[in-house]
């Protein structure tokens, strides 16, 4: 897998980028692709998202939906968003192998995390969490003529105060957290964003690509 490093990307121009990305993995005329990249602030939502689980002022933040998988959650700066573009033919559970890739990365930086199964009838709790049950990490993916595409968002040092003014991932009194409180919390620094993403891309096997 090929690893490609971009900087803050508007969310709307990356749903464009990606579309692009997807066909060309689907031709054969790319790799599967890691794209590692930071948006401005803006919630976006799953078609199923419910207004209620929506900010309530729909103007303080752009608001974008989307044809992923998953419920409303925010991207914004000190979060470092993964999108991977990758065929399946070798991945056939491609959000559990995300999940505890993520853990492996997480662990590699000294931070502890979890995945946790979903009690049937209860909303999703895909993604990874502290062991206390925060969330640390958002994962929503689509699939296409065997291709992936969208991600996950791993809080490093985002605004969390955002997560308070919506429902995010339809978990009602869900806490997220970041590496920065947790790093915080210890008396230990936070990683660098150059730190984060070489962790997260080596755990996904995803090599540099200039």
């Amino acid at each position: 897998m090929d690893r490609i490093d971009l900087g803050e990307v508007p969310y709307e121009q990356a749903l464009q980028d990606m579309a692009a990305w997807v066909a060309e993995r689907q031709a054969g005329t790319a790799p599967d692709r890691l794209f590692l990249l930071t948006h401005p602030p803006v919630i976006t939502y799953g078609r199923t998202t419910a207004r209620s689980e929506l900010p309530a002022d729909a103007n303080w933040l752009p608001q974008v939906q989307v044809d992923r998988g998953g419920h409303a959650t925010y991207h914004g700066p000190g979060q470092l968003v993964g999108y991977l573009v990758m065929a399946l033919t070798r991945r056939p559970d491609v959000v559990r192998w995300l999940e505890l890739a993520l853990i492996g990365a997480l662990a590699d930086l000294g931070f502890a995390a979890v995945r946790r199964d979903t009690p049937k009838g209860s909303p999703s709790l895909v993604g990874v969490w502290t062991p206390g049950h925060e969330k640390l990490v958002s994962i929503g993916m689509r699939i296409r003529g065997g291709v992936t595409s969208h991600g996950f968002a791993l809080n490093v040092d985002p605004d969390l105060g955002v997560f308070d003014r919506f429902t995010a991932c339809r978990l009602e009194g869900v806490t997220m957290t970041s590496l920065h409180r947790i790093a915080a919390t210890e008396g230990r620094p936070t990683p660098s964003d150059s730190e984060v993403r070489d962790a997260v891309a080596r755990r996904l096997g995803a090599a540099v690509r200039i």
